[in-house]
């Protein structure tokens, strides 16, 4: 079943159609995406629990 012809009339090699490359890019990007997010908020958590250090908020 793996070697069916597509609608271009090619035959598809076993184990690399465009949908399970798809899927293992979308998966990657997903994780990537998620570890991305979760470094972004500690390090916005760790400015909020940084007590006077000067952020340069009041130029005065």
């Amino acid at each position: 079943m793996s070697n069916e012809k597509t609608s271009s009339g090619r035959r598809t090699p076993p184990g690399s159609s465009r949908e399970d490359r798809l899927k293992a890019a979308l998966k990657a990007n997903l994780g990537r995406r998620k570890a991305q997010a979760k470094t972004r908020a500690q390090g916005q958590a760790a400015d909020r629990d940084a007590p006077g250090e000067d952020r340069g908020d009041d130029a005065g």
